[in-house]
């Protein structure tokens, strides 16, 4: 990859995928099936977007970002554009953000805390990719 990408743009996911896959072991994700859909409202451009990741075994199996309606998930995540930014730079949190109602989660609350440390492991990976925000 040379320069920087575009948060949210198709070279951006193709990013994070590729650097998930050659990231994170089946063991490193404890071999977790589970999906999940990041909802961002009010987007630069206009537009409420969604990031998606599935993973089955502890493998991610897919990344999708797009507008319009998002694949079913087990959990689903909405909140601003320039908090999920904040979170994927590494400036605050997910887990900060979700207990101070920043962020609003749909599914299941308690496996969601025990999977917090996957989340931040993920972001981790992420914060890492050259972006523009």
């Amino acid at each position: 990859m040379a320069g920087k990408v575009s948060y949210l743009s198709s070279e951006w996911r193709d990013e994070v995928e590729r650097r998930l896959r050659e990231e994170l072991s089946p063991e490193k994700m404890k071999h977790i099936t589970t999906s999940v859909t990041f909802n961002y409202t009010g987007c630069p451009d206009g537009t409420d977007k969604y990031l998606h990741f599935t993973c089955v075994d502890g493998v991610i199996t897919d990344v999708k970002v797009d507008t319009g309606d998002p694949p079913q998930a087990e959990f689903s995540i909405t909140g601003s554009y320039d908090l999920f930014a904040r979170v994927t730079q590494g400036i605050v949190t997910s887990q900060r953000a979700l207990m101070s109602g920043k962020l609003r989660l749909k599914g299941n609350m308690v496996k969601a805390l025990k999977l917090a440390s996957l989340s931040d492991r993920i972001n981790k990976i992420m914060s890492r990719i050259p972006t523009i925000y």
